[in-house]
C-alpha cells in the first residue's frame, strides 16, 4: 500500500502566522504567579490575568502552542463519546450533570472570550454527532442520549451522517463549535500581555524548590521567583512525591487532513474500537483515528497503515501523531496539589473545552474563591471503584514500555535504519536521512532512562513510557523531559 502524504505537521502549525515570537527569559523574575507552560491552558489562564494588578509571567519551554493544543482535532464540544454513561456509572448522575454543566459552560466561555476579543480564528457553529456502525453498540447509543435528555438537552436521532455515511445507530446535538486552536492562543495572549504581564518562549523551568512562603525556579541562567504556580503542562516532569504517572496514561493518535470536493459542516465521532473522528475545516476533511496506549504504539508506519484501512482514502495532505492524557475516572485534574501549587491536565481527549475551563477554576482558586468544579475536578480525590480496576491495568502499561524499550532497542520494523551502537561508551542512535545524511543521537530518554522509539512517519524520536519527544537531530520538542539528546 502505498500513502501519499504532503506534511508531516499539523494543518494548524501550517496555516497561523508564526511572526509573533516572545524573547525567552534573560533576567530573574519576581512574581505573584508563574504559569508554566504555553498551551491552550496555559495561554487561557495568563488571559485570566490580563486586567489584574498582579505581575504575571508565562514561560513555554519551546513556543507558543507548540506541544499538544497545536496537535489536536480542535472540536469544542459537549458531546464526548459516552462520557455521561461512564460517569453516571462511577460517580451517579449528579456528578455527570456536573460536568455537563462544566463542558457547556466551557463552550459559553469560549464564545464570549471569542466576540469579545473580536478574535479571528475560524470559529464555526458545528452540530456534534455520536453513531455507531455496530449493532451491538446501539443500547450504548440510547442509554447516552437517554442520560442528555435528561440533562434537557436536545437529542435528534438520525440513520446516517450528514455526509451520506450509512450509520446503525446515533444521534447530534447542536450549539457545538469548531475552531483554529493556534489562531485562538495566539490571539489570547497578544491581547493579554503588559509590563506586568509577560511572556517568554524558548524558557525552560529545570527545577522547582518549594520555600516558606514562595516557589524558586529554575531556568539554565536565571530564577523566578513566584507565591503561587500553575503547572498548565500537558504531562507533569515530576514524579514524586505527588505519583501523577499512577494516575493516567497517555494514548497516541494519529490525524489526517484531506483536501475534499464536499464542503461540510459538522464533527463526528463513533463509540467503538477503532476510533473514527472526523471533522471539516474549510475543504479539508480532518480525521482521527489509531489510537491506542503509547505503552503499545511503538510502531508508528503500522499505526498508519491501520489508521489507511479505517478511513478508506490513501492521498493525505496532512498526517500527524498526538498525544492525551487519559485518566482513570475519565476526568480532568486540575487545582492545588500543594500549598500555592496548582495543575491542570489529563483532559482525556477533550483539551480545548477543558483548557479553557481549567483556567476559569485556576483563577477563582488564587484569589480563594469558590469554584463549583473544583472538587469535580481535584487532583487529590480519592480512588472510586473504577480507579481501582484500572490502576493495576496502568501499572502494567507504564512497567511493560520501560522494560520492552530495554530489551527490544532494535525494532524489526526498523530495517537497520536506525540502528544502534556505541562511543565513547555511550549507546547511541544513528538515522540515514534519504540524502545519506547521518542523525545522531544518544537513545535515552533523559527524564527517566527509557530507550527511545524512533517514529519514522514523522521523523523523530518518541518515548514510549511517558510521551518526550525529540527531534530528528534529538532537540526536545515536548516534555515531560528538559533535556536534548542530541549527539556531541
Amino acid at each position: 500500500m502505498v500513502i501519499n502524504v504532503m506534511k508531516n505537521i499539523s494543518i494548524w502549525q501550517d496555516t497561523v502566522n508564526n511572526n509573533d515570537k516572545y524573547d525567552s527569559l534573560k533576567e530573574n523574575l519576581d512574581l505573584d504567579v508563574l504559569i508554566i507552560g504555553g498551551g491552550i491552558t496555559g495561554c487561557s489562564t495568563f488571559y485570566q490575568f490580563k486586567d489584574d494588578n498582579i505581575k504575571v509571567a508565562l514561560v513555554e519551554k519551546n513556543r507558543l502552542g507548540s506541544g499538544a493544543s497545536s496537535r489536536s482535532s480542535a472540536k469544542l464540544t459537549f458531546l464526548q463519546e459516552n462520557i455521561y454513561t461512564k460517569l453516571t456509572n462511577i460517580f451517579g448522575k449528579d456528578k455527570a450533570h456536573l460536568y455537563y454543566k462544566s463542558q457547556k459552560e466551557a463552550l459559553e466561555n469560549i464564545y464570549n472570550i471569542i466576540n469579545k476579543e473580536n478574535i479571528d480564528c475560524d470559529l464555526k457553529v458545528s452540530n456534534s454527532y455520536l453513531y455507531t456502525i455496530n449493532s451491538t453498540n446501539i443500547k450504548k447509543i440510547e442509554e447516552e442520549a437517554r442520560i442528555l435528555s435528561s440533562f434537557n438537552e436536545k437529542i435528534t436521532f438520525i440513520s446516517q451522517l450528514p455526509n451520506k455515511t450509512k450509520i446503525e445507530s446515533g444521534f447530534y446535538v447542536d450549539n457545538t463549535y469548531t475552531f483554529h486552536p493556534l489562531k485562538f492562543i495566539k490571539e489570547i495572549v497578544k491581547k493579554s500581555i503588559s509590563s506586568n504581564h509577560m511572556v517568554y518562549e524558548n524558557t525552560k523551568i529545570i527545577k522547582i524548590e518549594k520555600q516558606k512562603d514562595y516557589f524558586k525556579c529554575f531556568t539554565s541562567n536565571n530564577t523566578i521567583k513566584a507565591k503561587k504556580v500553575i503547572l498548565a503542562l500537558h504531562y507533569p516532569y515530576f514524579l514524586f512525591p505527588y505519583l501523577m504517572p499512577l494516575k493516567c496514561y497517555l494514548e497516541k493518535s494519529f490525524l489526517t487532513c484531506s483536501l475534499i470536493k464536499d464542503k461540510y459542516e459538522f464533527n463526528a465521532i463513533n463509540i467503538e474500537k477503532p476510533l473514527k473522528s472526523i471533522r471539516y475545516y474549510n475543504n479539508y476533511l480532518l480525521m482521527v483515528s489509531s489510537s491506542t496506549n503509547l505503552a503499545f504504539a511503538s510502531n508508528s508506519e503500522k499505526m498508519v497503515k491501520d489508521l489507511v484501512n479505517n478511513t478508506n482514502i490513501d492521498n493525505y495532505d496532512y498526517i500527524w501523531s498526538n498525544y492525551d492524557l487519559i485518566t482513570l475516572d475519565h476526568l480532568p485534574l486540575v487545582g492545588f496539589i500543594d500549598n500555592n501549587l496548582l495543575i491542570s491536565t489529563g483532559y482525556n481527549t477533550w483539551g480545548n473545552t477543558n483548557g479553557v475551563l481549567a483556567s476559569f477554576i485556576i483563577k477563582d482558586l488564587i484569589y480563594n474563591k469558590n469554584n463549583i468544579y473544583q472538587e469535580l475536578f481535584d487532583p487529590k480525590r480519592g480512588f472510586n471503584r473504577q480507579k481501582i480496576i484500572n490502576y493495576p491495568l496502568n501499572i502494567f502499561s507504564s512497567a511493560y514500555s520501560f522494560v520492552d524499550s530495554k530489551i527490544n532497542k532494535n525494532k524489526a520494523f526498523y530495517q537497520n535504519n536506525p540502528y544502534f551502537t556505541k562511543r565513547d561508551g555511550k549507546n547511541i542512535a544513528i538515522y540515514k536521512d534519504n540524502k545519506g545524511i547521518e542523525h545522531i543521537v544518544y537513545n535515552k530518554c533523559p527524564h527517566l532512562k527509557c530507550s527511545l522509539v524512533f517514529n519514522k512517519v514523522e521523523k523523530t524520536w518518541d518515548c514510549p513510557c511517558h510521551g518526550s519527544r525529540f527531534d530528528i537531530d534529538g532537540n526536545c520538542i515536548m516534555g515531560p523531559s528538559k533535556y536534548n539528546i542530541g549527539y556531541k
